[in-house]
């Protein structure tokens, strides 16, 4: 399976991620974590990726999408992947149809995790005052996922007019949560 699994923070996104990769026997790639792997590795990319987020920038998609297209090309690929913080923009989406379709296949679905907002932000203010993070108040919070509504809408229209989306809800126990993409997806939980 090729998986993309999107969802606002707060929705347990990553946490689905690492279960479900593990669950079908792919490999999870977050961008984040590609991020910090070519910085520390000292890569090209990673040195022109650090330069942009030191001075608190958002790295370029050119970037991010060579980052990508390089994870997205190693052999543990080969018979899917579950991307996590990636596609975040339409020309990405594109630009991931572009790699996926150079090996001669397409992405299987999209999973994108829904929530109940007030209960994210509780979860997030109450995460963001257990580690210290004073920065991180309700209303930061909730600009983030403002943001993140906005900016993902256009994407989840993309693959939902290709048949592509699957919507779960993002609540309840971490199991329940997994039982239900997994069921979503066709795979035996």
């Amino acid at each position: 399976m090729r998986l993309v699994i999107m969802g606002p923070p707060g929705a347990g996104k990553g946490t689905q991620a690492v279960v479900l990769a593990e669950a079908l026997g792919i490999p999870h790639i977050s961008t984040g974590d590609i991020f910090r792997a070519n910085v520390t590795q000292g890569t090209p990319l990673g040195l022109r990726a650090k330069s942009f987020m030191d001075a608190g920038e958002y790295v370029p998609d050119d970037v991010t999408n060579e980052m990508v297209r390089d994870r997205l090309s190693q052999a543990d690929c080969g018979h899917g992947f579950l991307l996590d913080g990636y596609p975040r923009t339409v020309d990405q989406v594109a630009e991931l149809d572009s790699m996926v379709g150079a090996v001669g296949s397409k992405l299987s679905k999209v999973v994108e995790l829904t929530v109940d907002v007030d209960e994210v932000v509780s979860r997030l203010v109450r995460r963001s005052s257990e580690q210290g993070r004073s920065d991180d108040g309700e209303d930061v919070i909730r600009r983030r996922l403002e943001v993140y509504f906005d900016a993902t809408a256009p994407l989840t229209a993309v693959y939902d007019d290709r048949g592509l989306l699957i919507k779960v809800s993002g609540m309840g126990a971490v199991a329940d949560v997994s039982h239900r993409v997994l069921e979503a997806l066709g795979v035996d939980a």
